[in-house]
Parts: structure tokens; sequence; C-alpha cells
């Protein structure tokens, strides 16, 4: 049998050399887990690496299997549909195939090479393809989000998510990094090859394919979809996986009374820093043999009881704008592989609560205020430039309430930059939670307020502004028989790897109903 062995090294250490030292009993190994221990409160030491390794002492010793062998269940009377081929939808689909049932998987944009030509026209010239975008075609927005793997969901999934990526191509590293990290430039290619493997084992893609109606008997019973081209597709069960920005399917949704609730989210900027500089405060003097620093941070007011948080942090990154309606700036984050960008940013957002914060009495009130947000910060940049520079401003010029009239700092943004209030786009309890919370994350990182740090606005899209309701066990929607909420746009994720877990869940609970078959 294996056998589980837990150390620590510094970081420079050789871990062969290591095992042959202390270990030499130990035929082979695969490592199961690797983070790094890098805290300022232990400057004055080498920074050090703490590992999980499963090692082989025996000729006749075995790895441990991470995964169950999965047994082929045959096809369903009528192919499920999936809608929308984001990091849920895809997994869904993956599951489902390798369980022998053939699929269709329906996205409103382009494979992600195509759909890469039209965001590079958009970041450059300012022209939006609203079916192609950075939330909006193959890969979804997980495409443009850094590729970070990291998540605290608990699931048995996650392994295979993760093992799942290093096969269609990633890093090996992947599968046992504490914080796995892909970058957007590898996982565009990883999606590629994920569509491929799926589309020779039973699942039918079609892009270009936007859905306009689902389609009902009895009322409540899921019959089948139309697409905006007229096609209609039949099933018995539609997995819907739209993602956060599917404002159409929330409306159209709320017109045949599905059931969904208003959902808490939060909003706020991205914060860039030069790398060097965020390097230095998490790592010191060991800033250049460990690479590109991350940090979390987080504050709650006592009186008001909200929180401000960092949030996708995107080391040696780029800032983009990735709004979904012409009217609309939305900025995001991301970073490639090597993370060499001279930059590093993250969301620095405050909580917003539904019938406090926005209208109570509305379903979709959540969707209006981030709507709301975009506009003005569009109205903004159209007033004082094209339209396409995403508003900014130095956070020195945002703590001393100062508007000068251009800005001289470089920046990662591709689409340029306006020099704006962010007063006059954010609401006022968003600002002066920033303004407190800003203060705090100096005192934990000393020069994190930093007259080379930059804001950027605004960010709405960290989260679904509704939850499609949905039954805890069958995971079915309370109001609709065979329609199926799945992922970040139904409310049920927060990323790449959760909204890939739910995906798998939600492939589950249709095999138990339809096939009677339980992953024991």
């Amino acid at each position: 049998m294996s056998k589980k062995i837990q150390f620590s090294l510094n970081y420079d250490e050789d871990l062969d050399l290591y095992l042959e030292k202390s270990y030499p009993d130990v035929l082979d190994y695969r490592i199961l887990s690797q983070s790094l221990d890098a805290r300022r409160s232990n400057r004055g030491r080498k920074p050090t690496y703490n590992y999980v390794l499963e090692v082989l002492q025996a000729k006749n010793d075995q790895f441990e299997r991470f995964f169950e062998e999965v047994p082929n269940l045959g096809a369903l009377n009528k192919k499920p549909i999936i809608v929308g081929a984001g990091p849920a939808g895809l997994f869904c689909a993956l599951r489902l195939v390798e369980h022998g049932i053939p699929c269709i998987l329906l996205e409103r944009g382009q494979p992600a090479y195509e759909r890469m030509k039209h965001i590079s026209q958009f970041w450059r010239y300012g022209k939006l393809d609203e079916d192609n975008n950075v939330c909006y075609g193959e890969g979804g927005a997980g495409l443009f989000s850094d590729g970070k793997l990291i998540t605290r969901i608990k699931s048995s999934y996650v392994k295979y998510v993760m093992q799942k990526l290093v096969d269609f191509g990633a890093p090996e590293e992947t599968a046992y990094l504490s914080n796995p990290h892909l970058g957007s430039n590898k996982i565009r290619k990883l999606i590629g090859k994920m569509s491929e493997y799926l589309q020779k084992n039973g699942c039918d893609i079609h892009y270009n394919a936007c859905v306009k109606e689902i389609l009902f008997e009895s009322v409540n019973q899921v019959k089948g979809v139309q697409l905006r081209s007229g096609k209609v597709f039949e099933t018995d069960n539609l997995i819907l996986a739209t993602g956060h920005s599917a404002t159409q399917m929330y409306h159209y949704l709320q017109e045949k009374n599905v059931s969904m609730k208003p959902k808490n989210f939060a909003i706020g900027v991205r914060i860039e820093h030069p790398r060097k500089l965020i390097d230095h405060l998490q790592y010191g003097e060991f800033a250049k043999e460990l690479g590109a620093a991350r940090y979390r941070l987080s504050w709650e007011d006592s009186e008001t009881l909200k929180g401000c948080y960092s949030f996708c942090m995107c080391p040696g990154g780029y800032v983009l704008s990735a709004g979904t309606e012409k009217d609309g700036i939305v900025v995001n984050g991301m970073s490639n592989y090597a993370r060499n960008s001279p930059w590093s940013n993250a969301a620095l957002v405050v909580s917003t609560e539904f019938g406090k914060d926005f209208n109570d009495k509305e379903l979709l009130s959540g969707l209006y205020f981030q709507r709301e947000i975009e506009k003005k910060a569009h109205e903004w940049s159209l007033k004082h430039a094209t339209g396409r520079e995403v508003p900014a401003q130095t956070l020195q010029d945002f703590l001393n309430n100062k508007v000068p009239k251009e800005l001289n700092i470089k920046t990662s943004c591709p689409s340029s930059l306006v020099s704006a209030d962010m007063r006059a786009i954010l609401p006022p309890y968003v600002i002066s939670h920033l303004e407190k919370a800003l203060q705090v994350f100096d005192k934990r990182i000393p020069g994190f307020v930093s007259d080379q740090a930059l804001l950027l606005a605004p960010e709405t899209r960290t989260s679904a502004p509704v939850t499609i309701l949905r039954d805890r066990k069958t995971l079915e929607s309370l109001s609709h028989r065979g329609l199926y909420p799945c992922g970040e746009g139904a409310g049920y994720a927060g990323g790449i790897t959760s909204a890939a877990v739910d995906g798998i869940h939600v492939a589950m609970a249709l095999l138990k109903k339809e096939k009677g078959y339980e992953k024991k």
C-alpha cells in the first residue's frame, strides 16, 4: 500500500535530494499538495514549501486510485441540452459523455480562437460584439479571469476537475498546487482541446446558437429550446449554464415565472500596482526568486457590518474592459501563465445587500443596480473621451478627492484610460467603505497605499444578481420540471473550479433521475 508523508522544505531546496536523504526507502512518489509559506511574520528566515506526498516503499505498492471506473449507461430517449459553454456547461457535458450519454451543447458565441478576434477589436477600437466578448463565447467569462482555479468548496470532484484539466493540456502542477493557476493564454488552448474531445465522444456543439426561448409543455415541463435563428431543439432535460452576465435570460425566466430570488453580491474597483512593488511588499528580499506575489485582504466595518475585500487577484496581470452592453463599462482582471506583466491587480469590492442598498420590491433590482453603475461609467468616458476608455483615478487622488484632467501613470489596460471621479460612478457607501478599508489594508501590508497605485472602475460582475432556485437533492428547478439551473449564472458557483464542479453535480443528478445511477 502507498503511504502519505508531510514535510516542509526551504524554497531553494531540491525535493529529490531531500527524499533520497530523509526517506531512502522511497521507490516512487507523487505530489498531492504543495503550498508556499512566505508570510510576512516569517521575515528573517527563508520561505518554505509545505508538501504532502504519496510514496511507494515496496515493489508491490500501488498509488491510490482517485477516481472510480465510470459505467457506460447508454443514451437517453432525447439528448439533454446544455446552454452555455463555460466551465459549468463544459464539465457537465464531459461527465455525461463519459457515462455514454450523448448531449447537445449550445453556445451563443464562437469558438475561443474566433472569439479572441472580436475581443481584440473591442479593446483596441471599442467595437463590441454582443455575442462574442469577455463574458460570452466558448470558455465563458472564465477564459478571461486569469485562469485561477482557487476554490474554497469541499467536493470530491475538485481533484477530478484538476486532473481533467491536466489531461487536456494544463501543466502537471495544476493537480497539486494549493493555489493552481493556468493563465488565460493556456486555458484558451485547453478549452479548445476539451471541446474537440466532447465532439468526438457524443456531444453535438453548436456555436452562434443563442437561445431565444425555452419551450414548455403543460405549463412547467421542459420541452425544448428555440434559437434566435428559429431552429428548435427538443429535450426533456435542459441544463441552464449561461453565466453571471446573461441579462436577457434573466428577463426571460422572470417572464416565464421560473422560481428565482434576489442575491447579494459585491461591487467596487480594480486596484493596480506595479508588480515589483507588490512582490517586494509580500516577499521582501526573496521577491526575485519567488516571482509574482499574491495577496488577499478583507475587513468588515463594525458599524455597518459590511465587508470590503480583495477578489480575483491577478499577479503580473492586466485590467480588462469586460462589458457586454454598448452603453456600459465593466472591468475585470486576468494574467497569463507566466505572470510576467509589469503590473498586478485585484478587485477591491464592498458587499451589497438586496433590500438595503438597492430596491427590495423588484426581483431583478440587483441587475438594474449593476447596469446603472456601468452606464454611469460609460457616460463619464463618453463625456471626457470617446466612450471606450476605462474610468480611472490614482489611489492618492481618490483619497484626497482630486480629479486631474489627465492621468500621468502607466497601466496594463489595453482599452486606455480616462481620468475620472470614482465618487461620480460608485454609490457613496462603496466610496466610504473603500476609504476606510484602504487605511486598514495599508497597515496590514505597509506600502499598499502607494502613489504608484491606480483605481479602475467599475467592478460590478463579481457574481450573479439572482439565484435560480432548485431542489437541494434533485437540482431541478423548483417551478419547472426538467430545468436544471447550473453554475455561476444560476447562483451556485463563484469561479472556474466551483462552476465546473456544479456542472458535474448537475450531470450526476440528471443521471440519477433518468438512469437510477448514483456514484458510490
